[in-house]
């Protein structure tokens, strides 16, 4: 009786830790699902020489609209940025990433929406890994533009320190989360690396070993846009 109860405890504490490590390793499939689709539009995409630009790359894949009631919780994504000196290295080990607001100024509806955003520079990189970053207050943001090959370079596009879009719907465009805020979901990259980490300390060289769900993240990455151009 004393070991069948010991057990079905080791049972129910090993469950939640189960639990989260299958939550993370599904966001990071998740994100490189979304990110893949996104980028391999024929059309209407992200522009490869905006992506080309980016110092860093943020995923969250499937927002729910629930999820920004007011005083509510957050979408969860990944951030992961390019490493070395002056960002001219490959992309970081993926972190995970919160992103809250109570309104994004749009009705996203009752379906699951992705976000895909681009940091444009290094000191929109060091605001959204300092700490907790207010879109459109702390860091300038603005609704990317679409097309292969178009990078609209108005002032705003040039200005802005981060860019972002939205897919809800097979539908795809530039989307403004001024008002929204973004921080490391530092619960998160605990579960997934088994250690406290913070999202700056991940993608600057924090961990040792690629988690295996998010390396096709990476490779894509690394496969689309390699080298950082100024």
């Amino acid at each position: 009786m004393k070991k069948c109860t010991l057990f079905s405890l080791c049972i129910l504490f090993a469950l939640p830790m189960y639990a989260a490590d299958s939550k993370e390793d599904s966001r990071l499939k998740d994100s490189s699902t979304v990110l893949h689709e996104i980028l391999d539009m024929p059309d209407k995409g992200i522009p490869h020489d905006l992506l080309n630009k980016a110092y860093c790359v943020v995923v969250y894949p499937s927002v729910k609209k629930a999820a920004f009631v007011v005083g509510g919780s957050y979408g969860r994504g990944v951030i992961t940025c390019r490493t070395g000196h002056n960002y001219g290295g490959p992309w970081s080990a993926p972190a995970m990433f919160a992103l809250e607001g109570a309104s994004f100024g749009f009705q996203i509806g009752g379906e699951a929406t992705d976000f895909v955003l681009l940091i444009m520079n290094d000191k929109g990189a060091q605001s959204v890994l300092s700490s907790k970053v207010k879109l459109g207050a702390d860091a300038s943001a603005a609704a990317g533009p679409v097309g292969r090959t178009t990078s609209a370079e108005t002032d705003v596009v040039m200005k802005a320190e981060i860019l972002s879009w939205s897919r809800a719907r097979g539908i795809f465009g530039g989307v403004s989360l001024e008002g929204s805020t973004m921080r490391s979901d530092d619960g998160a990259n605990k579960d997934l690396y088994g250690k406290e980490l913070t999202a700056r300390e991940i993608v600057h060289g924090g961990v040792v070993t690629m988690p295996v769900d998010g390396r096709s993240l990476i490779t894509l990455l690394d496969k689309t846009s390699p080298k950082l151009i100024h």
